[in-house]
């Protein structure tokens, strides 16, 4: 229909019932339900929404304080180029067939056109479209995603004549020392480290101490080993545990069962010889502490040559093996 020219009655009425422009037919639509008083599923079939996102339409109209429809379009500005408004009107396309902005972007990416779906959203707003209602997880098309990966489970674990590749093959020179100095009989039993039919304790603690044996920073990056199988095996189980358990069992340990894991460790290392006694290297060092506790001093940092809020720690290490002995922190006052 050709807006300049002469219309005639039906072309009048196709005018007001078949609008072209988006925000005309957010209007036409919106005063057929609120004023005409027609069924809701009836004006979306008529002005080609889905009931869903007509229902979102009324939603946000009753929420707008001064909703605007005749405003004419804002004047000067760079134009569109021919293919961003072939962009767009691919993405007017595929949103006529229901589909999600991350859909789209999807589709446009393959064709060449790299709109995130933010940029995707705000064209779909200024064409008027309203937003699609959440879809439930069966309805979303199926797509490649991550595998779920084996829960640990020391029942589930079993030694069998295999093969594998592993990137934490060093690990398994530190069996002999743990077989030898019963870390699991002794060790763990002295502590009173929790445990779980699925993860005993003794699991628990060698899935830890392999985190500190590969020097993994931080508990979140085992997530990139789960499928190790080399790093299960040292645990002594079919799968490392993740992030989760990890994280709840250490927040799960006391300072009265560290203390007393480290007194069996201390008791374990006293007869192997490992500290003859004969000289220390002593050394106190400031750590800067960037905390509010108002009982922190001022002592001098040497790393940065200048006085400020640091924890003094005193280190005892034995020269011949170079083993740490002791270790602590002061938090005020001179060490003594």
């Amino acid at each position: 229909m050709d807006y300049g020219a002469v219309l005639d009655l039906t072309d009048c009425r196709r005018y007001f019932l078949e609008p072209r422009e988006a925000r005309q037919r957010q209007y036409e639509a919106l005063r057929a339900y609120f004023v005409e008083n027609l069924p809701s599923a009836e004006v979306a079939k008529r002005f080609g929404y889905t009931p869903g996102s007509f229902r979102v339409l009324c939603h946000a109209f009753r929420r707008t304080a001064q909703p605007d429809f005749f405003s004419p379009p804002p004047a000067g500005g760079r134009r569109p180029s021919s293919r961003m408004a072939q962009a767009r009107d691919q993405a007017v396309a595929l949103r006529k067939q229901n589909h999600s902005v991350y859909e789209i972007s999807e589709t446009l990416k393959e064709g060449g056109f790299d709109l995130s779906p933010t940029a995707i959203r705000q064209i779909l707003r200024e064409e008027g479209f309203a937003p699609l209602p959440r879809r439930l997880d069966e309805e979303r098309p199926s797509k490649p995603g991550p595998e779920a990966e084996a829960v640990a489970d020391a029942r589930a674990f079993g030694l069998t004549e295999t093969s594998f590749d592993t990137v934490c093959g060093g690990l398994f020179l530190f069996v002999p020392d743990l077989v030898r100095l019963g870390l699991e009989g002794g060790v763990v039993t002295k502590a009173g480290l929790p445990g779980s039919k699925m993860i005993p304790r003794g699991h628990a603690l060698r899935s830890s101490l392999a985190l500190k044996l590969w020097s993994i920073e931080r508990k979140s990056h085992v997530m990139a080993l789960v499928a190790d199988p080399g790093l299960a095996l040292f645990a002594g189980l079919n799968a490392i545990p993740k992030k989760s358990y990890l994280s709840e069992y250490s927040h799960g340990i006391d300072h009265a069962r560290t203390v007393r894991l480290l007194a069996a460790w201390q008791d374990v290392l006293s007869g192997e010889g490992l500290v003859d006694g004969d000289s220390f290297n002593l050394d106190f060092h400031s750590v800067p502490y960037y905390g509010e506790d108002p009982a922190i001093e001022r002592h001098f940092v040497s790393m940065r040559s200048r006085r400020q809020p640091s924890v003094l720690a005193f280190l005892a290490q034995d020269s011949a093996s170079r083993t740490f002995c002791v270790s602590s922190k002061v938090r005020r006052g001179n060490p003594g």
